[in-house]
């Protein structure tokens, strides 16, 4: 498996980027089936990471900050 760089992620249509995502959940569900965690399991996770941070950063309007946890809370 090729690991995806941010840059790559980037540049992949919404609905690749969601067909890619559920590749990856269901990878990360045979991998974990196996025996243990294996470096497979990891990187498929860092994955699962960079493509939700890369969706989340190009819903959000440029210059507008989300609340932090503590303006949440009050």
């Amino acid at each position: 498996m090729a690991t995806l760089k941010a840059k790559e992620i980037a540049k992949i249509s919404v609905n690749d980027r969601k067909k890619k995502l559920k590749e990856l959940k269901l990878e990360l569900m045979k991998s974990s089936a196996g025996a243990g965690k294996s470096n497979n399991t990891k990187q498929i996770k860092k994955m699962i990471a960079r493509i939700h941070t890369i969706n989340k950063s190009l819903e959000a309007p440029i210059g507008v900050q989300e609340p932090s946890r503590k303006e949440l809370k009050k």
